[in-house]
């Protein structure tokens, strides 16, 4: 599944892109350059970063579905047990 930012998020990432090249490289870009290494990442490593977030809502997933049987279950013909008390 590929991974699409919108426009308004690309607007958003892009001036960040540009100051952390300007800062860790001292180099000034224009928005197509940093468009374009955007597209890279995205491309290149962000899949990296999805399925992480797919394997830990998996994970997180698994767990409760787990316990639900635990949690949810009620014993059943316990009328005259708590009667007796």
């Amino acid at each position: 599944m590929a991974i699409e930012l919108t426009k308004q998020e690309v607007e958003q990432i892009l001036p960040s892109v540009k100051r952390y090249i300007l800062e860790e490289f001292d180099e000034e870009i224009t928005d197509l350059k940093a468009q374009l290494l955007l597209n890279y990442f995205m491309k290149e490593i962000g899949p990296y970063a999805y399925n992480k977030g797919v394997k830990d809502a998996e994970y997180f997933i698994r767990n409760r579905l787990d316990d639900v049987q635990a949690s949810c279950y009620e014993f059943e013909l316990t009328y005259w047990d708590k009667k007796k008390k």
